[in-house]
């Protein structure tokens, strides 16, 4: 988290891969910047590009102090979601999330029975694109005989009593 001093790490697994740190060091500012896009649709992925590509940014507080000085004019409450974007975003790529997950759709349809079901539940866009680009290609395939026609949100009472839930979306195919 960001607002608790920390190495800066984000592996889910710490004995696999580099550490955050280390993984910002390496990436010089075109990387980043399409990093930060790619990964937390970033609107101000430039000029944090420009601020954290290639340096040493050993803890958390050290990161977050670094987005803050980037875009001094940014309003305390965007500023906090730029650094949660920020943080999302180098942690996804640390952990190679999205490749992750695309491993895992491709090989999904041979997990399921002929009328077996599969429930996603995603909190981010680019999550939610994946899944809902690969039932649809399923579909066209001939893998899925139904899928989703409209994601599940959660209701405001429910994002009220966890606001945590608010990203979430959930999305279902049936096995052809």
């Amino acid at each position: 988290t960001w607002k608790h001093d920390g190495p800066l790490d984000m592996r889910m697994n710490p004995a696999r891969g580099e550490p955050a740190s280390a993984w910002l060091a390496r990436q010089d500012e075109t990387a980043l910047a399409a990093c930060l896009t790619l990964h937390a649709d970033e609107p101000n992925a430039r000029p944090l590009a420009r601020a954290l590509a290639g340096g040493r940014i050993d803890t958390t507080l050290a990161l977050a102090a670094r987005i803050r000085s980037a875009l001094p004019r940014l309003q305390a409450g965007e500023l906090d979601r730029t650094i949660r974007r920020v943080f999302q975003s180098i942690r996804i790529a640390v952990n190679q999330e999205f490749a992750t997950l695309d491993a895992f759709l491709a090989q999904l349809p041979g997990c399921l029975r002929p009328g077996g079901r599969v429930v996603i539940l995603t909190f981010h866009s680019g999550e939610d694109r994946r899944v809902k680009h690969a039932f649809a290609d399923g579909v066209l395939a001939g893998t899925y005989s139904r899928v989703a026609r409209e994601v599940a949100r959660p209701s405001p009472a429910e994002r009220r009593a966890n606001p945590r839930a608010t990203p979430a979306k959930l999305r279902w195919a049936v096995r052809a």
